[in-house]
């Protein structure tokens, strides 16, 4: 092996939709000793593979049993009502401007569960999402023979375009570079799609299909038109993301990642968990993307507690203890949504070259905020501040700094953050709702005084 493939693999923080080789299933060896937020129920975003896909460990009665008390405990944590309705989660950008640094920028079908995230089609010739081979003469009809004016991202995997089927519907097309492949980029091709093909859940991409064909590797996957959740963190759509939606977007990834981590066959890692990979609906719904990091997780029941494996993500958003040993585990993922969460707060990126040095690495600072009392300082200048607000924050960083504990052992699951990101929106609906009950009282007897 070549010594810059020993290296550390980072993408940039801000490459849209950008996708990298995988090495799903032979670039590393399992270690011996590792490893809906729908208002209805949060169990309910937890949408199964289909049954062509199951093993034999779903047979297990075990494993039955668990998975069904899971459920039920899930099940146990009422959602709130949304704080905010139509437009009220976006307000005016003014005032700050994000320091943007220099290292910046399902398989499914109509017959997944639908919930609030759910799209269904309006056409009644509907090309079903998933296991689909297309072929290269209805990749140049949808991209219109890959029109740049359709181009949409660019990153090391290759070009994404914007495309429409035949049935409609929009598409992200990545078509990879012809010349980053080498002799193994088949197997690696087609390890991603078959991860691709195991996932289905309505805050991860929808997976459509692929193209493979001489020298050309295309998938294509769901289009998301709102952009990606830095995008609105640096305010490039005009408005400000309000508090309560940073919360449900919280939410919504720790959703999805709790499903890769917990809810199919076979655990899967993501890698690359990080703001410029989460995209937004109109509705501001959250949908992870990007799975060219991703790694099958180690087989917890043969007795594995670790895969090792090369290092790949993102500078800032990387598990040190990873970096350090090469063991990958889910805990991984945790550490990134830990990051995040500090950038929902204070709408920083993870490392802000430009700003003074005791502020560069925003984790670090927010972190050192809030374990000194400070926790409110750390608050993006843009949002308003309030009772609500300031416990929220409190709660929020006490979660991220869970996350990122030194020690793998030390961080919660991802399914422990949804619980505990389902008790602070509740407690923050509560609190908001009081705190304008009050204002309204406080109105009207001024008015009648």
């Amino acid at each position: 092996m070549h010594n810059h493939q020993q290296q550390a693999i980072m993408k940039s923080p801000n490459s849209l939709y950008s996708r990298r080789r995988r090495d799903i299933s032979s670039s590393g060896s399992a270690g011996s000793g590792t490893p809906e937020r729908p208002y209805n129920s949060p169990a309910s975003t937890y949408s199964s593979s289909s049954s062509s896909h199951k093993s034999n460990s779903d047979k297990n009665p075990v494993k039955i049993a668990a998975r069904t008390v899971a459920g039920a405990f899930i099940a146990c944590f009422t959602p709130p009502e949304k704080v905010e309705t139509n437009n009220n989660s976006l307000s005016s950008c003014g005032g700050h401007s994000a320091d943007a640094s220099d290292a910046s920028s399902g398989s499914g079908s109509e017959r997944r569960r639908l919930g609030i995230y759910a799209t269904s089609n309006n056409s009644t010739h509907a090309r079903e999402p998933g296991n689909v081979k297309f072929s290269m003469d209805e990749i140049y009809k949808a991209t219109k023979n890959f029109s740049p004016s359709l181009k949409i991202g660019q990153g090391g995997f290759g070009t994404v375009y914007k495309g429409q089927l035949e049935d409609g519907n929009l598409v992200a097309i990545k078509r990879a570079k012809k010349g980053v492949y080498d002799k193994n980029s088949g197997a690696e091709f087609r390890s991603e799609v078959r991860t691709l093909e195991r996932v289905e859940h309505l805050n991860l991409v929808k997976f459509y299909g692929y193209l493979e064909h001489v020298d050309e590797r295309i998938i294509v996957v769901e289009y998301v038109a709102n952009g990606t959740l830095r995008e609105h963190l640096d305010c490039m759509h005009g408005n400000v993301l309000e508090y309560a939606a940073r919360l449900d977007i919280a939410i919504d990834v720790a959703h999805a990642v709790t499903y890769l981590h917990t809810y199919i066959d076979h655990p899967i890692i993501h890698r690359d968990i990080k703001s410029s990979n989460i995209l937004l609906t109109e509705n501001l719904r959250a949908k992870v993307a990007d799975f060219g990091f991703a790694r099958l997780a180690a087989d917890s029941e043969a007795g594995e507690t670790h895969v090792s494996t090369q290092v790949r993500g993102t500078a800032g958003y990387l598990d040190p203890e990873y970096l350090k040993t090469y063991q990958l585990t889910e805990k991984s993922d945790v550490y990134s949504f830990g990051v995040l969460l500090v950038e929902l707060v204070t709408g920083r990126r993870p490392i802000e070259p430009k700003r003074e040095l005791k502020e560069r690495i925003t984790a670090r600072w927010a972190i050192k905020k809030f374990t000194e009392g400070d926790a409110i300082l750390t608050l993006d200048p843009r949002l308003e501040r309030s009772a609500a607000t300031n416990l929220a924050i409190e709660k929020i960083l006490e979660l991220a700094l869970q996350c990122l504990a030194p020690n793998r052992r030390s961080r919660p699951s991802m399914r422990k953050c949804v619980e505990m990101l389902w008790s602070i929106r509740k407690d923050y609906t509560e609190l908001l709702a009081s705190d304008r009950s009050s204002d309204s009282r406080s109105s009207n007897t001024i008015r009648e005084e």
